[in-house]
């Protein structure tokens, strides 16, 4: 007859882990090391170093660059119980897990779903420096091509109002970040 830990989730749950700034990799790599070394694939399924591709404009072209999301932190989805804690913490680079004294709580469905832990794909972020008055190109769309004056601007939802001159007579439009490139056109 086997022994069960009463301990041990029964579903895998995510988890947050506290990690040296800067070594996220590493970790990640070394804790895919005790994985192995301590056979630990039925318990440990994932894991996320919490990242966002980051459209940028680089010499006048778009460009999507990959940007660390949570600096120091690695998300694992595992079945947590007393006996992996121990295995975990003491790999190289892993400070501890996110909870109370340094023991794990588990990530919320709703935590999940917005780091995009939940399969979803994510939308990418754009890091663009836009101002009210500055002159756009759409270049995405039905008006890709044509050129207007930002109006206003939502960086935390990033989306802009612009006026665009269509048929003879301004027009306010709402556009995504990505739909669009500065310059003076």
């Amino acid at each position: 007859m086997a022994i069960v830990d009463k301990d041990i989730d029964k579903e895998p749950k995510w988890y947050s882990l506290r990690v040296f700034v800067g070594y996220e990799n590493v970790a990640k790599l070394n804790l895919e090391n005790t994985i192995e070394k301590y056979d630990l694939q039925n318990r440990i399924f994932d894991i996320v170093i919490p990242m966002e591709d980051v459209l940028v404009e680089k010499r006048g072209k778009k460009v999507l660059v990959p940007k660390k999301t949570m600096p120091g932190y690695l998300l694992v989805k595992m079945l947590y119980g007393d006996d992996i804690w121990h295995a975990v913490i003491h790999t190289q680079y892993i400070n501890s897990f996110v909870g109370p004294k340094g023991r794990p709580v588990p990530i919320t469905d709703e935590e999940a779903r917005r780091l995009g832990l939940d399969g979803a794909s994510r939308e990418v972020k754009v890091d663009l420096d836009v101002n009210v008055g500055d002159t756009i190109e759409i270049i995405e769309g039905s008006l890709s091509g044509f050129v207007g004056k930002v109006k206003d601007v939502d960086k935390a939802n990033q989306k802009l109002t612009a006026i665009v001159e269509m048929f003879g007579r301004d027009s306010e439009i709402e556009l995504k970040f990505n739909q669009i490139r500065i310059g003076n056109l």
